[in-house]
């Protein structure tokens, strides 16, 4: 039996109440976001340090760009892994194990001579350490402490508070470098990284709330990945979360070389991530809004086809600050606004009890198109000069991804819709 965190009834609708008093339910979904605000953070300000660390130490532009590769697919790999140790034990030691390895990947990279280092630090490690310290166990964390009703909404809170990592630490980052260089620079993340251990501490006491109700409550592990198979709905999703991985950390990756290409000031770059961090905040609690009240399938497929409409508009365009800020918005309201939706359609279609590990088995999908939006970009610009075609790409297959999310179905399994008709009627609705 579960052991039960006091409770205090009645303080508030949105949290189960009767194991947590809201104090106790905000401190865990704190902690969970200040863990995710700060991996996200460290892990989308690395581009900046591709140009300084490339010139330094007499390396290509692809040897950088391959580690940041080797990174999202190692953390596309071990996420599923994550995930069932997650859904499995609880967050907690996992959670703690990844903060350790982060400040360890980032320490070694700071002490780099050669890329095999680099490749070890931000690849490798950092790679696994993400996939122990991301989404995947903040919405494992979410989950067991939101009620039902709000969990789309919940989702959403706790992407847009782990966005303002990105924030902050995009422009510290670039300030460092500029001042002190890049050595000194990831010595600063290193310090920052460590302070994931108590948030990861404070995060774990959801290990003492059930992840299972009723209607999953005897689902196996072998059962739940057989229903998933099965579920076209499940994976269109899952293989239109490719091109999500795709766009984005070529982004992250390449932006900052991009502008530097263009004639800009090194710091644009950093501010674009920054205002892409600020502005996600917006768009994560606002789909998580809208997901509670509209189809999530629906505000997928448009947010992959008004991303890509955006980046191509962005990249016919000449390059100016007032360019870039305005492109770095409206993708930041679209960044991880997928999160919550693509939490909740896992919830509507499966249920809670195995929500980590299928949301990391299709966030696996998402890291191999983030391998190729790193590395690609890097061996497409070796390769032509330009990043061109790697952009054409990436709009293509965006628009592709769209418009499949948006005839895919959401249909919750028959063992949901025998436990809850309503959400059946509901979902055929739509």
């Amino acid at each position: 039996m579960q052991e039960r965190i006091p409770s205090r009834p009645g303080r508030s609708q949105g949290f189960h109440t009767d194991l947590l008093t809201r104090g106790q339910a905000i401190a865990i979904l704190s902690s969970a976001a200040l863990m995710l605000s700060i991996a996200m953070g460290l892990r989308q300000s690395l581009g900046l340090f591709q140009t300084p660390i490339v010139q330094d130490l007499g390396l290509q532009a692809a040897d950088f760009a391959m580690a940041i590769a080797v990174q999202n697919l190692i953390w596309g790999f071990t996420q599923p892994f994550a995930g069932a140790l997650v859904d499995r034990f609880g967050p907690r030691l996992v959670a703690i194990t990844g903060a350790l390895l982060y400040a360890a990947g980032l320490a070694i990279t700071a002490a780099a001579n050669n890329a095999t280092m680099i490749l070890m630090g931000s690849g490798v490690l950092v790679g696994i350490a993400l996939s122990c310290t991301t989404s995947g166990i903040a919405a494992n964390v979410a989950a067991r402490v939101i009620r039902p009703q709000r969990r789309s909404l919940g989702f959403g809170i706790v992407s847009a508070a782990g966005s303002m990592g990105t924030f902050f630490l995009a422009p510290l980052g670039q300030a460092i470098i500029a001042a002190g260089g890049w050595r000194l620079a990831l010595a600063v993340f290193f310090g920052l990284g460590l302070l994931m251990l108590p948030a990861a501490f404070v995060a774990g006491r959801a290990d003492r709330l059930a992840n299972f109700s009723a209607s999953d409550k005897d689902l196996t592990l072998v059962a739940a990945l057989g229903e998933a198979r099965r579920h076209s709905g499940y994976v269109v999703m899952s293989l239109a979360f490719f091109v999500c991985g795709l766009q984005l950390v070529f982004l992250t990756t390449h932006l900052p070389s991009y502008l530097t290409l263009c004639g800009m000031d090194p710091m644009l770059g950093a501010e674009a991530l920054a205002v892409i961090g600020l502005f996600n905040v917006l768009g994560s609690w606002g789909f998580g809004w809208l997901g509670d009240r509209y189809s999530k399938r629906t505000l997928l497929g448009l947010i992959y086809i008004v991303r890509s409409l955006t980046m191509a508009v962005y990249f016919l365009l000449p390059v100016s600050p007032a360019s870039t800020l305005t492109f770095a918005a409206v993708m930041g309201l679209t960044w991880l606004g997928v999160i919550p939706l693509i939490n909740g359609l896992v919830v509507e279609m499966f249920g809670i009890k195995f929500l980590s590990t299928l949301t990391g088995i299709a966030f696996l999908s998402h890291q191999v198109g983030s391998f190729l939006g790193a590395w690609g970009g890097g061996a497409i610009y070796d390769r032509l000069g330009s990043y061109d075609r790697a952009l054409q790409a990436g709009v293509i297959v965006g628009l592709i991804a769209g418009f499949a999310q948006l005839l895919a179905h959401d249909r919750p399994t028959r063992r949901l819709a025998a436990n809850n008709p309503q959400a059946e009627r509901a979902a055929l609705a739509r």
